[in-house]
């Protein structure tokens, strides 16, 4: 299906910008995934993207998974509730000291939590600590319709702002095929 979207870029340039958000209540830990495991990672990315169109990953073979995650410049960090993933944040280290926040989300049943301004908040934070002088992120009118206005609301500001025509399924694919009926 073609469907007209629109992406944000958006950038922070200060650490001074971010507007930090506090927990919810609940028992939280946030910890790198330091080993590279492409089963993980990918059962972050669908579960988190699956209902926002996130489907450029579905065709990465293993060998694709593990190249992308051995590099030394990726960071994935995740966050665990009762013991249980909840979300995750991707960061790039990239040329001329930018991190980009490559994928970002919350799992579905921990939306409205207070845990995605959190995680961001955490994830900003390290980049920083990474030695940026710039830390930037993309969304779209496919992502969640929280995301945009989390992003703005830790301190990032819109950079650049694109209208394009996307071919999409019909409606987004759940975590798995058929996970949906």
């Amino acid at each position: 299906m073609l469907q007209e979207v629109t992406t944000w870029y958006l950038e922070m340039l200060d650490p001074k910008q971010l507007r930090p958000s506090t927990p919810g209540d609940y028992q939280l830990r946030i910890e790198q995934a330091k080993i590279p495991s492409p089963e993980f990672s990918r059962f972050l990315y669908t579960s988190v993207g699956g209902n926002y169109y996130w489907i450029n990953r579905l065709s990465w073979n293993y060998e694709r998974w593990q190249i992308y995650l051995h590099r030394p410049e990726l960071e994935t960090w995740v966050a665990y509730i009762s013991g249980t993933p909840a979300g995750y944040i991707e960061l790039e280290k990239q040329p001329e000291d930018n991190v980009e926040i490559a994928y970002f989300g919350i799992m579905p049943q921990f939306i409205g939590q207070r845990l995605g301004g959190y995680l961001l908040s955490q994830g900003v934070k390290r980049g920083w600590e990474m030695g940026a002088r710039r830390i930037w992120v993309h969304t779209c009118s496919l992502d969640s319709p929280y995301a945009l206005r989390n992003y703005q609301s830790r301190g990032f500001e819109i950079y650049q702002q694109e209208l394009h025509i996307e071919n999409t399924p019909d409606k987004p694919i759940g975590p798995w095929l058929g996970a949906y009926g």
